[in-house]
């Protein structure tokens, strides 16, 4: 099984989720958040199989979050706004963002990725 793994490197989350993956050597292809983002279609494919609310893949931490007022959009945004949104810039989505094309994680608890990767 191979993973995407969407991530920024100058993240420490990303960074302690990667350590972990080569840990346990799991084989994925890590792609830039920022410079290569993901597509609208592969979010809301990513989205559609991740069962998790959409709002959860929302870097809500982030100075780009705040600076465009997210929160208080999120709400009343439809699905389609909040995909157009996070296809617009990979510093709005969560990261890590880890993928096998079946199931989806967002962000990084080592609970989760042992549960969901080996």
């Amino acid at each position: 099984m191979s993973l995407t793994f969407y991530w920024y490197p100058k993240c420490g989350t990303c960074r302690n989720a990667k350590k972990w993956l080569d840990e346990h050597h799991l084989s994925y292809n890590a792609i830039h958040i920022v410079e290569t983002p993901p597509t609208r279609a592969e979010l809301q494919d990513i989205y559609e199989k991740s069962n998790l609310e959409l709002k959860k893949f929302f870097n809500t931490s982030g100075q780009k979050y705040r600076e465009l007022g997210i929160k208080d959009k999120i709400s009343t945004a439809s699905e389609d706004e909040l995909l157009d949104l996070l296809a617009s810039d990979g510093m709005l989505i969560k990261r890590p963002l880890v993928t096998d094309g079946e199931k989806v994680t967002v962000g990084f608890k080592e609970e989760e990725y042992e549960k969901m990767w080996l």
